[in-house]
């Protein structure tokens, strides 16, 4: 259980921080203030400022963000007019520490209750020195100035210049669609490492790599090269295709056509039935032909990659034509029994679910829902076709109501995945 654990944190970890990694890499190159780099939600549990970056570890595993300037409103939550605050000065006189919180003492700080500021254009904050009303003070804001968040967080204000909707059109949407990209290009490097970590890659091919002494396919005459071109009256062109029609006929007599040095063969096998669970499958002893070259491994890779990226869209499309079910999601629970299941198989095993998780994420990513990044980018499509920005309230509304359904819909998933993985 403890490897299980702490597999699924590595695995949750190495996702978040890829996804976000995209965001955060594209939103700097734009010059948009990263405020906030989180791995996890909910309670901080670590946190390091940096480069006007705070990077943050939180409590709960079910997601993560970057907080860019211009794109939450959370300055306002936490200066509120009459909020106690204490402030820090430098020597010209500018306020470059602002505290909210309780969690935390400034050094030289004046008290003051809040009456106004402005934190994004002018610059500014008002209050009463001490709470006296007699004592109205008016301070300039340095355009790099922290503010220490109620949960001891510190942050850098959000001035207009370095704010997201200050950047252009394309930058902003390379910013959003960076965070799937990333994961994209992950699933398709772990697949290529699983790749070169196999003795040899499947070639999907109809020749024989192997057979085994003592098989049904050896008595029979089959060797090592044949390539096996018909099974009864059915062409078969790949292993695919092998492979299901001789596992669909246990105990049954099967004709199969081969060829060897450009000759065509027939032979008559009938394949050993073997339980598979509940099932019977036919088996005849062959093995499917291996490349061990960078060529093949690379191409594995990528082929492994397009399969599981058509297998997810399969399942979406299927959702949609089929009638959608909770069954079909899985959260963090989901994730978390996979990781169990994942870690029975080793290594290789968890760097295939890995990367499976991994371009599952981006795909779901990027549907146009609101609050997801392919909301954000059905949003980014609409202002070049209108050629005009959306105004900023009815964005935060359409992303709000999205956030809010999201957030039901992972409520619901999360109950569904812990009565079926540990009530039934």
């Amino acid at each position: 259980m403890i490897v299980t654990i702490i597999t699924f944190i590595l695995v949750f970890g190495i996702l978040v921080l890829v996804h976000e990694y995209g965001h955060y890499y594209f939103a700097k190159r734009a010059g948009i203030l990263v405020r906030e780099f989180s791995i996890g939600m909910g309670p901080k549990l670590w946190w390091h400022r940096k480069n006007g970056t705070t990077y943050t570890i939180r409590l709960l595993p079910i997601g993560g963000y970057v907080r860019l300037a211009g794109n939450d409103d959370e300055d306002m939550d936490e200066l509120r007019p009459g909020t106690p605050v204490t402030v820090q000065l430098n020597d010209s006189g500018k306020v470059v520490t602002i505290n909210a919180s309780n969690k935390a003492a400034l050094f030289r700080g004046i008290p003051l209750q809040l009456v106004d500021c402005d934190l994004t254009d002018g610059l500014w904050i008002k209050g009463y020195v001490n709470g006296d009303e007699d004592q109205l003070k008016n301070y300039d804001v340095d355009h790099d100035a922290v503010i220490i968040e109620r949960d001891g967080t510190h942050v850098q204000i959000a001035p207009r210049d370095v704010q997201f909707r200050s950047t252009s059109l394309s930058a902003r949407m390379m910013t959003n669609f960076a965070g799937p990209m990333n994961n994209f290009i992950l699933s398709l490097i772990v697949f290529v490492i699983l790749g070169f970590t196999l003795s040899g890659v499947p070639t999907n091919s109809n020749r024989l790599g192997k057979v085994n002494s003592g098989s049904v396919a050896a008595k029979a005459g089959l060797v090592a090269g044949d390539r096996i071109t018909k099974v009864g009256n059915a062409t078969v062109n790949n292993w695919g295709e092998l492979a299901t029609k001789i596992s669909s006929q246990p105990g049954k007599r099967v004709r199969l056509t081969y060829e060897r040095n450009h000759h065509q063969h027939q032979v008559t096998v009938v394949p050993k039935t073997v339980h598979q669970g509940k099932e019977k499958v036919g088996q005849i002893g062959i093995i499917e032909e291996q490349k061990t070259g960078i060529k093949a491994r690379l191409l594995f890779g990528w082929q492994q990659f397009i399969q599981a990226g058509t297998l997810i869209f399969s399942v979406l499309g299927s959702m949609f034509t089929h009638g959608f079910s909770l069954n079909d999601l899985g959260g963090p629970v989901a994730i978390y029994a996979g990781t169990s299941q994942a870690t029975a198989l080793g290594v290789n095993g968890v760097l295939n679910f890995l990367a499976l998780l991994s371009i599952n994420l981006g795909i779901v990513n990027l549907l146009p829902i609101p609050a997801l990044d392919g909301g954000k980018l059905l949003l980014n499509i609409i202002e070049a076709i209108i050629r005009r920005p959306i105004p900023e309230k009815a964005e935060g509304v359409v992303t709000m109501i999205g956030f809010m359904l999201l957030l039901l819909l992972m409520i619901l998933v999360t109950w569904n995945d812990i009565q079926r993985y540990f009530i039934h």
